[in-house]
């Protein structure tokens, strides 16, 4: 019994860790707001800002922002061939730069060129 009931646990932790797509946090768009395309991807890796670890950040118009709202981890592995340390991808978002950073109320990840799978939309 206690061996079925671990397998169990174990499919539900592994079902729910890796099954989730997308933040909830930030998936509706705001209808009165515009929304912009822009380059997201690790701000450590891909956009060179400082830190200790990988964040989220956004590239708009020329100037990389850390994102405040939605996390790295939200949307899929950062560390993936297509992941946002090893490339810089294109999002929808809204929302308004706030002490040099981000604070993101709409993100929705755009289709890797190379991928044939739904962007992930992310809610708020």
């Amino acid at each position: 019994m206690k061996f079925f009931f671990g397998h169990i646990v174990c499919l539900l932790f592994f079902s729910s860790a890796f099954g989730q797509k997308g933040d909830p946090k930030v998936s509706t768009p705001d209808p009165n707001k515009k929304i912009q395309i822009v380059e997201t991807a690790c701000g450590e890796c891909q956009f060179k800002l400082p830190g200790k670890g990988c964040d989220l950040a956004v590239r708009i118009e020329g100037r990389s922002y850390f994102v405040d709202g939605t996390d790295i981890d939200s949307h899929g592995d950062a560390h993936a061939k297509d992941g946002f340390c090893n490339a810089v991808r294109k999002a929808e978002v809204q929302g308004e730069i706030v002490n040099d950073r981000f604070k993101v109320t709409y993100f929705r990840l755009l289709k890797s060129p190379d991928k044939k799978e739904p962007a992930t939309t992310q809610k708020n």
